[in-house]
């Protein structure tokens, strides 16, 4: 019970990795706070969970940052802040409007800091707190029909790597987590160039890791403090492709 009595605040938890991540921790003794925006899908996330009456629902829009404030003086001890939270995309950059770019952005990467900066103060206080973004392999390799969502992971690395340099001094620490293709719902929820639902289930993530081998290793990689953690299939490697073999990696990313 590594996690025993500690606050664990997940978002993106109705799904996916963070819906995983929830059930899991749940069973390292932890007291969640699980948000998302769909209050009945966070509550059958809570009801999953070992003890589901020490948990509790925390609704939130990740765009709204009065909303976000306002939940953060709410939960006033976080140990662990979970950013799970976000939306993918499918299309070209060329055929998307920047609305869409702007939308991405303002989720994956302003509502996420949004969230780090409401918490962080308390954190602070205590001198004590881990924080714990999921960002992408995306985040250091970009793929065609990703540009918005590369750019969004991309700016998370940069902030949260600031940050731990920030922060260290005062006992806070930063996992970030950087999954390959795990198996979610996240090319469906990936939004389309005008702004609908992808809709579809790439065969990359039919075939990919199931999110409960991933929670348990990012579980894992928090309880040691890890600074960074890959999960995922081979798709991985190429982190360390793109470092040692740029030329050959961008060769290989081009569209045919």
């Amino acid at each position: 019970m590594r996690f025993k009595d500690k606050v664990v605040w997940i978002t993106g938890a109705s799904s996916g990795i963070g819906e995983a991540l929830a059930v899991a921790w749940s069973r390292e003794g932890a007291t969640l706070v699980l948000s998302a925006r769909n209050a009945a899908e966070l509550e059958r996330v809570r009801h999953a969970c070992v003890d589901p009456q020490k948990h509790r629902v925390l609704p939130l829009d990740l765009t709204d940052t009065n909303a976000i404030n306002a939940a953060a003086k709410d939960v006033p001890r976080v140990d662990v802040l979970v950013h799970s939270g976000g939306v993918s995309q499918r299309s070209f950059a060329a055929e998307t409007d920047l609305a869409i770019d702007r939308a991405i952005m303002d989720l994956n990467y302003f509502g996420t800091i949004a969230l780090t900066k409401a918490v962080l103060p308390s954190m602070l206080a205590r001198r004590s707190g881990q924080i714990v973004p999921i960002t992408s392999v995306i985040g250091y390799v970009g793929i065609p029909t990703r540009s918005a969502y590369a750019a969004s992971k991309h700016a998370l690395h940069g902030f949260f790597e600031a940050l731990r340099a920030e922060t260290a001094k005062d006992g806070i620490a930063i996992t970030i987590v950087v999954p390959g293709y795990v198996r979610t719902k996240v090319s469906e929820n990936a939004l389309r160039g005008d702004g609908t639902a992808y809709g579809k289930v790439d065969d990359t993530h039919a075939k990919a890791m199931l999110p409960e081998v991933a929670a348990e290793r990012i579980i894992d990689a928090v309880a040691r403090k890890k600074q960074e953690v890959r999960v995922g299939g081979k798709e991985i490697w190429a982190v360390s492709l793109r470092r040692f073999l740029p030329a050959l990696t961008r060769r290989i990313l081009r569209v045919k």
